[in-house]
């Protein structure tokens, strides 16, 4: 469940709520589902039930939404283009336009097809039939993994699809899978993507609020069934990116220092999970100012991620870059200190543009990072 505030009077709900008999919209209580029912409910709610009640009604609508903010902000770049699956401009089923949202086309040397535009119904018509192989012929985690990882990643660029367009193949996922069972676990990985969709949109208060609900269903789970242990972790450290970016920074580092412990304990220092955990605990540390501790775990974690990632792995990039920003906040960083910082980056620029592409959050931040230093290092002299 993602509707975790009462539709009546929106305070959060208890994860056994009373609902709706019929359409199964959730309430605090008898009183809140009688005003709300006055108040404009009883002429949706058949409407509702026929969509599939409360949730699958929602995840329809805001789906459709989602895609037609994708579809406008990337007008400019599909103009003239049509989806390399479909081989139309315009779905002639759904009447939607396109889409492009990943490095198809922008990294340097690199050309697929007709540069990754699509359709979103296309992208999420591919994830779906991919996994429902996966399920039907019992393969194993590692193959699910790789299937259930087109949800947001581009199969052409294997680079993750952002912004926008990763947002609408976040609804286009919870939209598709809403009616699992609680129990099934592959629930957890629907509500992730969604998070981590709305993330990528900047709609992080909402991604906080599914996350949450994510971590509070996965708990539930655990006591009647038992589940994963490394799936709590996950939705953890997604609450924890959710609280940084909403300036909870404290709470951030909290989190963080816990989930780089429990990742440590779980897989060991070398796994790829306790690295992306090492790097996130590291850009909090730098946040606030914790720039020694930070520097010495961010030395620790390089060469690391380097050997088990690879060096032009994303995780290999992000912890080169937060080191240099972690020389460039501290006042106390020697002359040497920043000259390391700006070598790692201008090593690592060229490649981030190669593999990442140019338009790419990160590669952009990094370009703005490579910058700010180069400026410092000048001041000193």
């Amino acid at each position: 469940m993602i509707l975790t505030n009462c539709a009546a009077c929106a305070a959060p709900l208890a994860h056994d709520a009373p609902r709706c008999v019929r359409c199964q919209t959730r309430y605090c209580n008898a009183t809140c589902q009688h005003d709300h029912w006055r108040r404009g409910h009883q002429q949706i709610c058949k409407k509702m039930h026929r969509g599939g009640n409360a949730e699958q009604y929602h995840a329809d609508l805001k789906y459709k939404e989602a895609v037609k903010v994708a579809v406008e902000a990337c007008a400019e770049d599909t103009k003239g283009q049509t989806c390399y699956n479909y081989l139309e401009a315009v779905h002639s089923r759904t009447g939607e336009g396109l889409v492009r949202g990943c490095a198809c086309g922008d990294r340097q040397g690199v050309k697929h097809g007709n540069s990754g535009i699509a359709h979103v119904s296309c992208l999420a018509e591919q994830a779906k039939i991919l996994l429902e192989e996966v399920e039907e012929n019992n393969l194993d985690d590692e193959m699910f993994d790789e299937r259930y990882a087109r949800w947001s990643t581009c199969s052409l660029c294997k680079q993750h699809y952002h912004g926008v367009v990763r947002c609408a193949l976040g609804w286009a996922c919870w939209k598709t899978y809403v009616g699992r069972l609680e129990e099934n676990e592959t629930r957890i990985y629907d509500m992730t993507s969604l998070s981590n969709g709305l993330s990528a949109a900047c709609q992080y208060e909402y991604a906080l609020s599914v996350e949450e609900a994510n971590l509070a269903a996965i708990l539930a789970v655990m006591i009647r069934v038992g589940a994963d242990k490394n799936a709590v972790l996950d939705v953890r450290n997604n609450i924890a990116c959710s609280h940084n970016t909403l300036g909870r920074f404290g709470q951030a580092l909290e989190l963080r220092r816990g989930i780089h412990a429990d990742s440590k304990a779980l897989w060991g220092k070398r796994h790829h999970e306790t690295i992306i955990a090492a790097a996130n605990l590291g850009s909090s540390l730098a946040t606030t100012r914790h720039f020694a501790e930070a520097a010495t775990l961010l030395h620790e974690t390089i060469p690391l991620s380097d050997s088990t990632l690879g060096p032009d792995h994303e995780q290999s990039f992000k912890l080169r870059k937060i080191l240099a920003r972690v020389f460039c906040s501290d006042e106390a960083s020697s002359r040497a200190d920043l000259e390391e910082a700006l070598t790692k980056l201008e090593e690592i620029e060229p490649r981030m543009k190669r593999v990442m592409g140019t338009f790419h959050p990160l590669t952009k931040s990094l370009v703005k990072e490579l910058a700010k230093t180069r400026t410092i290092l000048k001041q000193r002299e």
